[in-house]
């Protein structure tokens, strides 16, 4: 049922655009929560497999869901949608919010960010055979950075990040610089390092940490490309 409270039945075309927008930022919100989450029991599964020490100790866990995640997610939920979310065919009032194309993407972004959080892990225990502490650093360290870039891909389900531009979202700007900067108070405050067993990262550990991080973000990015509906 429908009630119009004006005398204009273009309302019920902006109604409508409105739902789509909203139910494609549900979307985008479980995509990015569930591929994040995913990918860390991910990292610490193939870590015990592997029999490796665990690359995250439970209060970095525990930054990485409530911190790192929460606030890039909650400016998912204010995107503005798709540039053609109106010449879009109707979905099936039945199709799930994870429907077959999300999930696939969800496993492969999943596999990425363990991928290249292990990898960190890897290097560092390589790097630092004295020191677990380091190790684990770089892998939160890698494994937040990853996180952050991939909010800026996950604003579209379609389009590259260019196409809607890169700071069309203001909560999305500020809420990555603001994790970003709880980062790197983590990192480099004596006072936080011994709660959170981290430590201070050179410029060669940036430099493997920024490549790394980098990885998802590029392979979700070329995923929107296979996945790309006919309009």
């Amino acid at each position: 049922d429908l009630i119009l409270m004006d005398d204009n039945f273009r309302s019920i075309v902006s109604a409508v655009e409105e739902g789509r927008i909203i139910y494609s930022n549900i979307r985008k919100f479980v995509f990015f929560l569930l591929s994040c989450n995913i990918g860390e029991i991910l990292l610490v599964l193939s870590s015990i497999l592997m029999k490796l020490p665990l690359p995250l100790i439970p209060i970095q866990l525990l930054w990485l869901n409530l911190v790192t995640d929460s606030f890039p997610a909650l400016a998912l939920g204010v995107e503005k949608g798709e540039p053609d979310i109106m010449m879009q065919p109707p979905r099936n009032p039945r199709e799930p919010i994870i429907n077959g194309s999300m999930m696939l993407r969800i496993i492969i972004q999943s596999i990425a960010l363990a991928a290249v959080s292990l990898a960190a892990f890897k290097y560092g225990l390589l790097k630092y055979p004295k020191s677990l502490d380091k190790a684990r650093t770089l892998v939160f360290t890698t494994m937040i950075l990853a996180e952050l870039l991939r909010a800026y891909s996950s604003r579209s389900e379609h389009y590259s990040i260019f196409k809607i531009g890169l700071f069309s979202n203001g909560q999305m700007l500020a809420s990555t610089l603001f994790s970003f900067g709880l980062l790197l108070a983590v990192l480099y405050i004596p006072y936080l390092q011994p709660i959170f067993n981290t430590f201070s990262l050179g410029g060669e550990d940036w430099k493997i940490v920024a490549g790394l991080a980098l990885l998802p973000l590029v392979i979700g990015e070329l995923g929107k490309t296979v996945f790309r509906p006919k309009r």
